[in-house]
């Protein structure tokens, strides 16, 4: 029975622990990513700001600091309320 319970008790600890990593690594993907994106702004404050909102929402960042965006459809189509490009 104590065989049991601990097996259960590893098993369910390994099982939550594969739930959380996604979550927390999503954060960092979109931090690194949106360094390199924002690497040569001139307005590097506002550029990783939007760029943060977009890659969380899109998963995704194009490469580069500049164009690329073929590279993430989400990123490229997503428009402010002016109907200019919302991601840098």
């Amino acid at each position: 029975m104590k065989l049991f319970l601990a097996t259960l008790l590893v098993c369910s600890l390994l099982l939550g622990s594969s739930f959380l990593e996604p979550a927390m690594a999503a954060p960092i993907f979109c931090a690194r990513k949106c360094g390199v994106r924002c690497a040569n702004a001139g307005y590097k404050d506002r550029c990783l700001k939007y760029c943060g909102i977009c890659c969380s929402e899109c998963k995704c960042v194009p490469s580069g600091t500049y164009g690329n965006k073929h590279e993430c459809p989400c990123y490229r189509d997503k428009r402010n309320s002016k109907g200019n490009p919302k991601c840098p």
